[in-house]
């Protein structure tokens, strides 16, 4: 566990005793901006029921959409490995970026050069105004880790990557790792 500030690049774990808020329980986010004027982030664990083509019909592919945070939810956002094919990309670190050409993606999955372990699609984004996020973290509502997957954590299976996550911080944590999401199901 990392014990200074957050910065982009760090995962956010939602504590295990985050419960009853639909966006962020039990959620893994990649923190994408951190900065003076705040955070921005996606959830990279829930997966909603959509494709990319479900949502952009000119996109020959069926890469799963992901819920990525409850801000601006009618956006769609991306973050990717490839920067070398995508222009205008920004890194975050370790290998990840955010966005990019848009135009030149949509060519690139249909033509296949890219493929779902190259990038993945959020709609909506997690953000924090200024000393928010550093609020939610003095309140323990996040525990932030480094990202050790680095470009791989595209490639992450989303379906138990809390579970890993919490399991990797050890001690009482592993505890909560086995816990049913919603304690009134134990």
């Amino acid at each position: 566990m990392i014990s200074v500030l957050p910065k982009k690049g760090h995962l956010l774990i939602a504590e295990p005793s985050t419960l009853g808020d639909f966006s962020f329980n039990r959620s893994v986010i990649l923190l994408a901006e951190h900065n003076n004027e705040g955070s921005v982030g996606f959830i990279l664990n829930k997966p909603l029921g959509y494709t990319i083509n479900d949502l952009v019909p000119e996109i020959d592919a069926s890469f799963k959409v992901y819920n990525g945070g409850p801000v601006e939810q009618d956006n769609l956002y991306f973050i990717h490995n490839i920067p070398t094919i995508i222009p205008g990309s920004v890194e975050i670190a370790n290998g990840i970026y955010w966005g990019g050409d848009f135009e030149t993606t949509k060519t690139l999955i249909n033509k296949g050069d890219i493929s779902k372990k190259n990038i993945r699609f959020f709609l909506g984004y997690s953000g924090w105004a200024i000393n928010q996020l550093e609020n939610e973290l003095k309140e323990n509502s996040w525990i932030i880790t480094a990202n050790n997957k680095k470009s791989e954590l595209l490639s992450q299976s989303s379906q138990h990557f809390w579970k890993e996550k919490i399991n990797e911080l050890g001690g009482e944590y592993v505890l909560f790792s086995n816990a049913p999401s919603d304690p009134i199901l134990n």
